[in-house]
């Protein structure tokens, strides 16, 4: 690594260059970033995995821009053009859009006014007017420029020539590039106007059909609504600041006096401005502004996939998972402890009475025979009502009856994945177990599904694919080696996100396994085909084998520290088992002892931790989470009732809350708390239950409006809610509430509501 890039990233990071040094040598023999976080802290000084990830990304920043370096050098060396001034000065720059300007002048073009005017010989011409010399009359010098053979027929078109010369200039040179970067990006605005007739069909961007604020001020969930609208027809969008301001900028730099040559330098300023910079640098204000709105999309998306995944696990129980329906019925499945098919059957409680009684005979007896500990009924149609069905029957108290957020299970359903699993089932069945695994050990079983079709993201098809996907497997990467992976009941797709492995070495276990029998010991995972020493460094420490005769090997104790623990136990005259049941013996170690130039006192300090508690599980203990009775449909909510709810995705403008009626309420981020945060994530958290007032609700497009600010503030719309009468109408059931006035507060839900889409 070039010192320059070391030094650079150490000062963005805030972290010494040593520590940059030794985490990108780490990289370079092939460590991840879970194994250098946890097991290579003394080597990097203890940086966390935010800060190794950050490294790892610059590295890979700074690369790209080497090889654009690279690119360049080569392409002036070719043109004969590349001195040593130039080379050092590329050599030191480390920003992208820097190094494009100083190449800038030097890329080869298509014919532009610039270049046919120096093919009619007009630079002399232009660089004598550019001095701006008092003494120089452009009409009389700009007649020696005339030539029929080169096409110039008279002084006024010299002069025009070289004019378009001049605001090449303006438009290459350095600095007047860099200063009009930085006007475009802090006084620059986003205009967004409606296209003329597409109001009816771009009607979701209303709010955008009169709109303009600046660029830096701009949220990313509203340039992102703006880009799309573009794209998709209905918006035209453009980027513009003063135009006087900046051609008044551009003057002051190139303008030198009140002389007739420098009224004409003057005029071709404002050419260059006008033809030339103003779309580049829309252009690449645009693109700086997606790159941070996609970044902070991204960034939301992550934190939410993060909770999710980390969500509580009920744990090994046997579960019955019902995908709620209608018309179709209600798919069953009763798993076991560990997840696997027992039985499968469809109950229709919602057809009848005949055939609710013959359901509910139906799951008493499965509930009976499988031992049934919980029932995971989908969040989807039907769910609220199949909850009140299964709460009827009056099964045994032990018996947990829990809504499950299925979101992307029709995805898994109907992937490669549930097809391999289950090949002799249909998607409504797959569906079902997905549902209750997913209760039983979320991550487990949301690593299956495609990030995207979770369900907590923000606009996630408009911002960069790419940065998207990296940002995403990160987080799952992280949360499987927080967690650990039981490796002898680990799917492949678990498998594949534990550090060293992917989707080969994850197929070779799951194969070796399934011929071989049970892992008895972490040593034997060497015996997998291609699973070499190097990815056992890597993954060994993240996989847990808890039959093994090696308590150690159920721990997140390295099996190269293995000895350490051994020399703990032999110095206190015990086993090893003996140092994980007694927090005694624990406290007697003396960790100074156990120090090498291998073992630093960070290593010594997280084995007793964990010897304190072996393969412990980093996720909160479960809480079951029970809607408000009797308010099951939309049309049950009046203004101003509490509710329970819990929390489904966090955005930038708010939090979407399942208050259990089949549509999300949305809480918009100022009525979060009664202090002021600029993001909701700063007291809220996917899955967390809530305690929410209705604020607002518009029946007939099933938004909802809530509020998690003190009760007492909102006794005014308590008492306003108690004038409110249901209305009775030919088109609606009778009682169903009539929708309430349009507000603000319902517009921006409105706003809201599309962005989430």
């Amino acid at each position: 690594m070039k010192e320059l890039h070391t030094d650079k990233i150490a000062e963005e990071l805030n972290v010494s260059p040593w520590q940059v040094i030794a985490t990108a040598r780490l990289f370079e023999e092939g460590a991840t970033v879970p194994f250098i976080s946890r097991y290579r802290k003394e080597v990097t000084g203890a940086l966390d995995e935010v800060a190794v990830t950050a490294i790892r990304d610059r590295i890979a920043q700074l690369g790209e821009l080497d090889a654009r370096k690279e690119t360049i050098l080569s392409s002036l060396e070719k043109q004969g053009v590349l001195s040593d001034e130039l080379r050092s000065k590329i050599n030191e720059t480390d920003a992208m859009s820097v190094l494009e300007d100083i190449y800038l002048p030097f890329r080869p073009k298509k014919k532009t006014r610039a270049s046919v005017a120096r093919e009619k010989g007009l630079e002399p011409l232009a660089l004598l007017l550019f001095e701006q010399d008092a003494a120089t009359d452009p009409a009389d010098t700009a007649t020696a420029f005339i030539s029929e053979d080169k096409g110039v027929s008279s002084a006024d078109e010299a002069l025009a020539g070289a004019k378009d010369i001049i605001a090449e200039w303006v438009n290459e040179n350095q600095d007047a590039r860099s200063k009009m970067r930085d006007f475009f990006m802090q006084h620059g605005e986003y205009v967004s106007s409606v296209i003329k007739g597409k109001e009816e069909e771009g009607s979701k961007f209303k709010d955008y059909f009169d709109w303009r604020e600046k660029v830096k001020d701009s949220p990313s969930h509203r340039i992102l609504a703006m880009r799309r609208g573009e794209k998709e027809g209905a918006l035209s969008l453009t980027v513009v600041p003063s135009e006087e301001d900046a051609i008044s900028i551009l003057s002051a730099m190139f303008v030198k006096g009140s002389s007739k040559s420098s009224i004409l330098v003057e005029e071709a300023v404002r050419d260059s401005y006008k033809r030339l910079l103003s779309s580049s640098m829309e252009t690449e204000t645009r693109l700086a502004s997606k790159k941070k709105a996609d970044t902070d999309a991204i960034n939301i998306f992550a934190m939410n996939l993060k909770q999710l995944l980390l969500a509580p696990p009920l744990g090994e129980k046997r579960i019955m998972a019902i995908d709620p329906g209608f018309r179709t019925g209600c798919k069953v499945v009763c798993l076991s402890a560990q997840g696997d098919l027992l039985n499968n059957v469809t109950i229709f409680p919602h057809s009848g009475e005949n055939s609710r009684k013959e359901a509910g005979v139906k799951i008493t007896s499965l509930c009976k025979s499988f031992n049934i500990e919980a029932i995971a009924i989908g969040n989807g149609t039907a769910s609220r009502e199949t909850e009140a069905f299964i709460r009827e029957l009056n099964l045994p108290q032990h018996i947990l009856t829990i809504i499950v957020d299925e979101s992307g299970a029709s995805v898994y359903s109907a992937s490669d994945t549930a097809r391999e699993e289950f090949p002799d089932f249909d998607v409504t069945v797959r569906g079902s177990i997905s549902i209750g695994r997913r209760l039983s050990d979320p991550l487990a079983e949301l690593v299956k599904i495609d990030p995207k079709s979770i369900g907590v993201g923000q606009y996630q098809h408009d911002v960069d694919q790419k940065a998207l996907r990296q940002s995403l497997d990160d987080v799952v990467i992280s949360c499987v080696n927080a967690v650990g992976v039981e490796v002898n009941t680990a799917s492949v797709q678990l498998l594949n996100y534990v550090s060293g492995l992917g989707p080969q070495l994850a197929k070779n276990i799951v194969l070796y396994r399934e011929k071989n029998g049970p892992f008895p010991s972490r040593e034997d995972l060497k015996k997998v085909p291609r699973l070499g020493a190097k990815a056992f460094e890597q993954a060994a420490g993240f996989l847990r084998i808890r039959e093994s005769d090696n308590p150690l090997d159920a721990s997140a104790v390295h099996p190269e520290s293995y000895h350490v623990v051994k020399t703990m136990a032999g110095d206190l005259g015990c086993e090893v088992i003996d140092l994980i049941r007694d927090q005694g013996l624990r406290s007697s170690i003396v960790p100074e002892r156990y120090l090498s130039d291998t073992v630093g006192i960070l290593t010594v300090n997280d084995i007793i931790q964990e010897l304190a508690k072996p393969g412990r599980d980093p996720r909160e203990t479960f809480e079951q989470i029970s809607f408000s009775d009797g308010v099951t449909e939309l049309k049950d909510i009046r203004l101003g009732m509490t509710l329970t709810g819990v929390v489904t995705n966090l955005t930038a403008f708010g939090a979407f809350v399942d208050i259990g009626v089949h549509c999300d309420g949305l809480v918009h981020v100022s009525q979060i708390t009664d202090r002021f945060i600029k993001n909701p994530a700063e007291v809220l958290k996917i899955r967390q239950k809530v305690s929410v007032t209705v604020l607002e609700v518009d029946y007939e497009r099933k938004r909802i409006s809530l509020s998690m600010i003190n009760k007492d503030k909102s006794k005014d719309n308590k008492n306003k809610s108690d004038k409110v009468k249901p209305a009775v109408s030919k088109n609606k059931p009778e009682n169903t509430p009539k929708k309430t006035t349009p507000s603000p507060f319902n517009n921006a839900f409105a706003k809201a509501m599309e962005r989430k889409k």
